[in-house]
Order: structure tokens, then sequence, then C-alpha cells
């Protein structure tokens, strides 16, 4: 019975998903709520105008399953929910600016990602301690470091699937290895609430890649990409940090091993250049990797095998019960 209500929540969001994008991409070119293609810019690879909607078809999915399938609306589901629309309007935001070719500015974002986190940390979902191996015994955590580690954790996930967003079938591809990862890993430690989010988010970006993959007919922008990042963190916090031993707090980041560490070297060249974190530039690895001589689909195809290596080795890390 619990697994039919996994493969009906899985396949509910990916049939909303699917229906919704082509109407909504009609909508998008009646508003000129495209991302049209620049020569002067590195990382617009695409040639045609591009709908930019596909953010609403994910949500929607996402929270009519999500909704639909868990035991109950709870004060922790309404967070997860208010904070994930809270990324999809700024992300709106940022996207129209994009339209406009102007950059919007980091600050609100930033602001805003913060306060979805803030939100979630509000209604009870953190990282508390680990278990010390040796001992046996659970290290709680002061609560200050509580809060910071939380806040981070959700920011930083959210953050490096945005910047990870920059070729045709990656974002979605990656979050779907992601998604299906920490689901194995919910799924193994019985916890519920955690694997329900992330096998609809699975359905959710495969029914996204079935019109993102290269070449791309829908883009989910900012809005999409932000949010998919906030699902995946607000998950592994509500599910593979929960009871976690020292190594094996390693199991997320691997299942999220590809744009974590991508981003890392990003964000730290960026720094030590002097350049503004959230500039957007094309140092991420897929830009590198088309400079190597590698086509788009290839890149795609590396770096998602990339991605399922990270995962098996979390998926040893689980098993291994460290």
């Amino acid at each position: 019975m619990v697994i039919i209500i996994y493969v009906l929540s899985c396949l509910v969001a990916f049939l909303i998903v699917y229906f919704l994008i082509p109407p909504l991409g009609k909508l998008a070119f009646r508003l000129q709520f495209v991302d049209k293609p620049r020569k002067d810019v590195e990382r617009k690879i695409h040639r045609e105008p591009i709908p930019l909607t596909a953010s609403y078809a994910i949500f929607a999915g996402f929270t009519v399953a999500y909704l639909f399938f868990s035991k109950a609306v709870t004060l922790q589901s309404a967070a997860i929910l208010t904070g994930g629309l809270m990324l999809l309007v700024i992300g709106t935001i940022d996207d129209w600016y994009k339209t406009q070719g102007k950059d919007f500015p980091a600050l609100p974002k930033l602001l805003v990602q913060v306060s979805a986190a803030v939100l979630v940390y509000a209604s009870g979902i953190a990282f508390t301690g680990f278990y010390n191996p040796l001992s046996g015994e659970y290290v709680l955590l002061p609560v200050w470091l509580q809060f910071i580690l939380t806040i981070l954790w959700i920011f930083g996930v959210t953050t490096v699937i945005n910047f990870s967003d920059g070729m045709d079938g990656l974002a979605g591809g990656l979050s779907a290895i992601s998604a299906i990862t920490l689901f194995i890993v919910a799924i193994t430690k019985g916890q519920s609430n955690s694997a329900i989010m992330a096998i609809i988010l699975v359905g959710v970006a495969m029914a996204y890649l079935r019109y993102n993959k290269p070449p791309a007919k829908v883009f989910m922008g900012d809005a999409g990409a932000t949010f998919m990042g906030f699902i995946l963190g607000v998950i592994a916090l509500d599910g593979a940090f929960k009871q976690a031993t020292v190594l094996s707090l390693f199991i997320p980041i691997l299942a999220l091993g590809v744009p974590i560490f991508d981003n890392l070297f990003v964000v730290t060249k960026r720094f030590l250049q002097g350049k503004p974190i959230y500039q957007a530039d094309a140092s991420q690895a897929h830009y590198r990797l088309l400079r190597m001589g590698l086509n788009p689909k290839q890149v795609v195809t590396f770096l998602c095998l990339l991605s399922v290596c990270f995962s098996l080795s979390s998926i040893i890390l689980l098993l291994l019960q460290v």
C-alpha cells in the first residue's frame, strides 16, 4: 500500500507538470516572458527565445501532489510551501528583469532566500546534532549553531542548484538524481515525509526534463531552480541529516555532490579574484567542459553520470551504517 502511494504521488506530480508546461509556454510568448539569446553573454547559448514559465508548473505539481498525498497539513508543510512560494515570487521578478536584458539586484534575492530558510527552521526542521560513533551518544549542538547550520545548508543548496541551471537538462537531471538518492535514504530510515517529498520531486523533475532536454523548449528560470534547490535542501534536513553519525553526514552532501563541489570551487574562485559571489559568469563546470571541446549533450551526460557516481557513494555509506 505504501509503495502504491509513492508511485501515485510521483505520477500525479509528473502529469500535472507535463500537462501544464505547454499552455504556460504559450502564455509566456504572449506576455513576452521569454529568455532571449544574447551574443554578448557567454552563458546564453540558446538561439531562439525560450519560455521561462516552467517554474509555475513545477510549483503547482509539487504543491498539489504534496498536499494530496501527505498525511496532514502541518506547521512544517505550511512553512515549506510558503518558503517555496516566496522563492517563486522573487525568482519571477528576477526572471522578468532578465527578459528585459537587465540584472536584478542580489540583495533582495538573498534576503528572501534566507527568510525562507528561517521560516523552515522556525517550523522545527533543523540540523540539531549527530551521534558520536565511538560513544553512541547524541551530540546536541547549541541552538545558535543549529540555526546557523540550518540556514547555511538550505540557502547553500538553493543557490548551488540555481547556479547549475546553465545548460539544457542539467539542473533538472541533477535534481532528479539527487531526489532519487534522498528518496532511497528516507525509505531506508523510515522517514515517510521526506520520502514523499523526494519522490514527488522526482516526478516533477522528470516531467520538466521532457521539455528541457536538449534542445530545450522551456526553462524554469531562477524561480524554478531556486524552488527545486530549496526543496532538496529541506528534504535532506528532514531526512538524511536526522539520526546521523559523523560519517553519515556526508550522505546528503554526496547526494548533491556535483552542484555542491562545483559551486564551492566557483565561489572560492570568485572570492579570490575579488568578484561578487552572486555575479553570474561562465566559470561553472559545464561551461569549462564546453570550452574544452565537449558539446552540450556530452557535458550534461558527463555531469549526470558523475552525479550518479556521487549518489552511489552516498548509498554505499548508508548501507555501511557508519
